[in-house]
């Protein structure tokens, strides 16, 4: 089995910037680089989303258990 050789992480962002402006264009590359990989949910949503799976006697449970 032949052993991989893997290129130095600087070379290969070098190669991938490269790479990315000459299939994409300058402008489009950027735009590439600076998505948001996954929209966040405002903070209360989030909040309210845990609120109604939340078992409170579990919780409260595992939040005063003795001996913690």
């Amino acid at each position: 089995m032949k052993a991989v050789k893997y290129m130095d992480e600087e070379l290969m962002l070098k190669k991938g910037v490269e790479l990315l402006i000459k299939g994409l264009g300058p402008l489009e590359a950027m735009r590439f680089l600076t998505l948001s990989r996954e929209r966040k949910i405002d903070s209360v949503k989030r909040h309210r989303a845990w609120q109604k799976k939340l078992d409170k006697d579990q919780f409260f449970k595992e939040v005063f258990q003795k001996g913690i």
